[in-house]
């Protein structure tokens, strides 16, 4: 059932197209999934994601594990029935958020010793209560828990950090097979900081406790865009390329186009939507400034080119004064406007790579959004 398949690649770059069959599912890649963290992309519906072409949604463990809880997702047997959502979910492991929300976290061989950042209240994730909460959610793609670490961080912090991931993916990978027996798919995380060498170690350690599919973690965490990327052309061709490479936390559109020339299958950021909510649309012809005075008279959609539900029915005129306003209605209609953009960019990638054509897509997508509105 948890399988991958590579469909078409690119005769000049590692970009591919690919289809992961999971539980609730089948994925088509590359994917961009739309974060909801609580079980919620802020401000829009399923049913409207849905008309945005997703395919595939996240929540957190950390937030979802501290509210509601467990004890009243199990009554709705996971994630999917609580918030009537049919395709796939993945779940990040929570270790991010006990690094950047919670107060007072002491990581220790055991797991994350924490308090919440809601109520003070103390917690432990291990690595096997990970896995246990990301059961009783039931998402398709589980993440292993894994040390998060500050930029920039030295070579023994983040050589120590590794250790203790991969450490952590093991006893993970363990609890998995013994407790949910391979039900849903769970993906080990490369760390290593911005260390070559570092990552190298923890891609073949990772390779080597064969998961169903492989993240790369520790990027977009302030480093140099360039950094970035030189990361991401080293560590992705080290994973096993018959399983899904997720590239975690990214990005712009252009950090898309970018990632999946180097060989990224999967990716997730909440960039969309918080951008929207900020009143910044994403467009064929670039970033518009919804509150920008120009657009106060315009008649047109945001972009002409776009077919989501926003650019279908609304002017960008009305966008603006929604946004001026403080109305509502302008956070869903500018996050379906910025959602519908990514998953379609992703689709038309596929597309281009499917038949052929990326680097021809590639060029051109780099003239119109240089090209402004």
């Amino acid at each position: 059932m948890l399988q991958f398949k590579e469909i078409a690649k690119s005769d000049k770059t590692r970009a591919r197209a690919g289809e992961f069959h999971l539980v609730h599912g089948v994925i088509k890649t590359p994917v961009f999934m739309p974060v909801g963290t609580l079980a919620s992309v802020k401000s829009i519906s399923p049913e409207e994601l849905i008309e945005c072409g997703a395919q595939i949604i996240l929540g957190n463990t950390y937030h979802l594990n501290l509210r509601p809880g467990c004890d009243v997702i199990e009554k709705f047997s996971g994630l999917h029935g609580f918030m009537n959502w049919k395709k796939p979910i993945l779940t990040d492991s929570g270790g991010f958020q006990i690094f950047s929300l919670a107060k007072l976290a002491k990581i220790t061989e055991e797991g994350a010793a924490f308090q919440s950042h809601i109520d003070g209240s103390r917690h432990l994730l291990s690595p096997e209560r990970a896995v246990d909460i990301q059961a009783c959610l039931d998402s398709d793609i589980m993440m292993c828990l894994d040390q998060c670490i500050q930029y920039p961080a030295d070579w023994q912090e983040a050589g120590d950090a590794l250790e203790l991931t991969t450490r952590w993916a093991k006893r993970c990978r363990d609890h998995w097979e013994e407790t949910t027996k391979r039900k849903n798919a769970l993906f080990g995380i490369v760390q290593g900081g911005m260390h070559k060498d570092l990552r190298s170690l923890s891609a073949h350690a990772l390779a080597d406790l064969d998961f169903p599919g492989y993240a790369v973690g520790g990027l977009s965490v302030g480093e140099p865009k360039d950094i970035m990327y030189e990361m991401a052309r080293h560590t992705l061709p080290l994973l096993p390329d018959n399983k899904p490479k997720y590239i975690m936390g990214v990005g712009t559109p252009e950090d898309l186009v970018e990632l999946v020339a180097l060989g990224a299958d999967m990716f997730d950021c909440v960039l969309p939507s918080r951008n929207a909510r900020n009143g910044q649309l994403i467009t064929s012809c670039g970033n518009v400034n919804i509150s920008n005075a120009r657009l106060r008279h315009d008649t047109d959609p945001i972009d002409p080119q776009c077919t989501c539900y926003t650019c279908r029915n609304y002017s960008a005129a009305y966008l603006s004064h929604l946004y001026r306003t403080k109305e509502l209605l302008a956070y869903r209609l500018n996050t379906i406007h910025n959602i519908h953009y990514f998953i379609s960019l992703m689709t038309t990638i596929r597309s281009a790579v499917v038949k052929g054509e990326f680097e021809g897509f590639r060029k051109k997508f780099y003239a119109e959004r240089a090209g402004g509105r």
